[in-house]
């Protein structure tokens, strides 16, 4: 546990309790009056009544859209499935500001809905919804469908021999088996939602404002730094009582499972039922997944002369007249790669000991500590951001001008990633396999690497994957401590939109289409890599 705490401690807890301290300490006293004063004003508490419900909202309408993809992944076989695997992954990667604007081209005015039926929904709730079911629909795939793929489909075919029905049968084998999974993927939906900053800053229009937002409100706009730091206090100690509650739900329902390699689950669709769940799930990916990226890539070829590359062509140049950058736009690829790369080696190292640590369930400081794991998610990135500038800037952490700031910034979001796609695995390993490791003498090192390793390496090359997307497409810190020279793709896109001419605009959907091919690209190799994987090994 020591890394991962001395990891948290300097580079999240450190830097949000600076720049809380510095909105409510005025002449050295804290002023905890501004709490109440915060809470009493309507438009707060309004923010703060949307924030939640809309979060439980798109947590619910996630999961129920999401669950069937989670069994067509883990359960069937068919033609284009890895493909399929990384396209469900690309929109989690995309910066919002990019997702934003494709949502409006279907949704807003002269968007599709509009020009084949009349309908708008922008500024409405269920833009923002529905934004939110696509970019989490892969986070319950990946985290449910990752345990479901290597859970034994023998025990509930011995239940329907028994007599169960389908759903029985599901409902009392498969259902408890991966309520851990569940739980965890419903964790970092409400998360992701209740803290969401650029989808309802663009589809949300005046009327909708997550906590989030008017943290960035009051902080970038207002300069109003005490109001800022009450906003961030109640979201982190809302975060604080959602972990508690998933971490008791959780504890109750572990336990040791059979797994099995996942080569010998996933079967050809059998029957009318498989067939439907099968369809319906294409289906539902194409309109709410694929149409969106679409759009996207429509609008990047879509120029003023014509369908072209115009767009993509500019993006080589730098633009010497007042322009958004330092450098050709076309150099945020690199930087995003490399700045991932280093991100995910450094989120797999200390999220992997994170989980080797929980495994052990060493009393209720190690408990504590797996919640406190997944606040980077809960907490404002705008203050995680305004933090890393205030805070790392003196020695012996004189960072604000090294390479290094951005992706531990943007480790802070892998971490927890990483833990939370090992940790089910990892704590269903039957413990007599390393007690039996231990007897014929294998140190702890070697029972870890021969018995957990190869039954955890599926779920560590997913997490890995998890952790470079979200890496790539970080950017709530990220714009904040990013240097001008060395910007990554989502700042990129960002510095363009913010500024006018269909130019800009044209290169932001270019920039967002890049993104789009290079983490597709990315996460196809990873399904390469992770099924092939000798099954022996399992």
């Amino acid at each position: 546990m020591a890394g991962p705490v001395a990891f948290f401690a300097v580079f999240f807890a450190y830097p949000v309790t600076a720049i809380v301290g510095r909105g409510l300490r005025v002449g050295g006293a804290w002023q905890f009056g501004r709490f109440g004063e915060v809470l009493a004003r309507p438009d707060i508490l309004h923010v703060l009544w949307f924030t939640t419900w809309q979060a439980l909202a798109s947590t619910a309408l996630t999961l129920l859209v999401a669950l069937p993809g989670a069994y067509v992944f883990a359960r069937l076989d068919f033609p284009g499935k890895r493909l399929l695997r990384a396209v469900v992954t690309v929109p989690f990667v995309l910066p919002t500001v990019v997702v934003g604007t494709a949502f409006l081209a279907l949704l807003g005015r002269g968007g599709l809905l509009d020009e084949l039926w009349g309908i708008r929904l922008d500024t409405t709730v269920w833009a923002i919804l529905l934004a939110h079911v696509f970019f989490n629909y892969a986070v319950v795939v990946r985290t449910v469908g990752g345990l479901w793929s290597q859970l034994d489909p023998r025990q509930e075919e011995a239940a329907r021999v028994l007599g169960a029905g389908r759903l029985a049968a599901w409902r009392r084998v498969t259902l408890p088996a991966l309520v851990p999974s569940l739980a965890a993927a419903a964790l970092m939906v409400f998360l992701f939602t209740f803290s969401s900053f650029g989808v309802v800053q663009i589809l949300g229009g005046p009327s909708f404002s997550t906590l989030e937002v008017e943290i960035y409100r009051q902080t970038a706009e207002m300069l109003d730094l005490p109001t800022a730091a009450v906003l961030t206090m109640l979201q982190f100690l809302a975060v604080c009582v959602v972990l508690a509650v998933h971490a008791r739900v959780v504890r109750r329902r572990e336990g040791a499972l059979r797994l099995v390699d996942p080569a010998r689950t996933a079967r050809r669709p059998l029957g009318a039922a498989q067939w439907t769940v099968l369809c319906g799930v294409l289906l539902s990916v194409a309109l709410l997944l694929i149409a969106p990226l679409g759009v996207l890539v429509e609008r990047s070829f879509d120029t003023p002369r014509g369908y072209g590359l115009d767009y993509y062509r500019a993006l080589t140049v730098l633009d010497e007249r007042g322009g958004a950058f330092l450098v050709p736009p076309i150099d945020a690829v690199a930087n995003s790669l490399e700045y991932a790369l280093v991100a995910t080696a450094v989120s797999v190292l200390v999220g992997g000991l994170a989980a080797a640590a929980l495994t052990r369930r060493a009393g209720r400081l190690v408990r504590g500590f797996d919640a406190l794991l997944m606040l980077p998610l809960g907490v404002s990135a705008v203050t995680v951001g305004f933090g890393f500038l205030i805070t790392l800037d003196e020695p012996p952490l004189d960072l604000r001008g090294s390479w290094m700031l951005v992706p531990l910034a943007q480790a802070l979001v892998g971490v927890p990633f990483v833990v939370r796609t090992m940790l089910p695995v990892l704590r269903a390993v039957d413990v007599r396999l390393r007690e039996a490791a231990a007897v014929l003498g294998a140190s702890p090192l070697r029972a870890w690497r021969e018995v957990d390793l190869p039954l955890v390496s599926r779920a560590l090359l997913v997490a890995a994957g998890f952790a470079f997307a979200v890496s790539l497409g970080e950017f709530g810190a990220t714009v904040f401590i990013a240097r001008p020279d060395q910007p990554t793709l989502p700042v990129a896109v960002a510095r363009l939109l913010g500024r006018p001419g269909e130019l800009n605009y044209g290169q932001a959907m270019a920039l967002g289409t890049i993104l789009m091919v290079v983490c597709a690209a990315a996460l196809l190799l990873l399904e390469r890599l992770r099924t092939d994987t000798p099954s022996e090994e399992l």
